[in-house]
């Protein structure tokens, strides 16, 4: 399945639309106003089907992933010089990225890709194409996308 995610231009938080390949909207993104990132996931229908929140007082950036109430992982960023390196504690998964931080793998524990993720460069907003081998990885997958681009944006503020 492939998804286009797409941050709105005018928007006092992080909001985001997630679009099919015939330009249909898949899910939304809306920010909150909170100590660090809080992004609700609503499906087209408009119902909430997931959150992504930063936990703030932690030493590196690190976000924790909601379906429901239920937190189901967490993605931290690890110290490093130069390659970003995030730590996944959900599904055995791992995500693999290049230095420019504009292209990743997210792969599973045994080392398949489960999605390919691209930056569309010369965009006005961050925009990224998410290629999901399996439909049913596609929450997570975009919950793993929105915390690397939160963690992102804090880092260029």
């Amino acid at each position: 399945m492939k998804l286009l995610f797409k941050q709105r231009f005018f928007s006092w938080f992080d909001s985001y639309d997630i679009y099919d390949e015939a330009g249909n909207t898949v899910f939304t993104v809306k920010g909150e106003l909170a100590w660090g990132h809080l992004l609700r996931i609503y499906d087209a229908q408009e119902w909430e089907v997931g959150y992504i929140k930063e936990k703030f007082f932690s030493w590196l950036p690190r976000f924790e992933m909601y379906v429901g109430e239920t937190c189901i992982g967490s993605i931290t960023k690890e110290f490093t010089f130069f390659k970003p390196k995030f730590q996944i504690d959900c599904n055995g998964w791992q995500v693999d990225g290049n230095w420019l931080e504009w292209d990743y793998e997210i792969l599973n524990a045994s080392g398949e890709k489960i999605a390919d993720v691209s930056k569309e460069l010369w965009n006005w907003t961050d925009t990224y194409t998410i290629d999901v081998s399996d439909p049913k990885d596609t929450l997570l997958a975009l919950m793993l996308v929105l915390a690397i681009d939160a963690e992102k944006c804090s880092r260029e503020d």
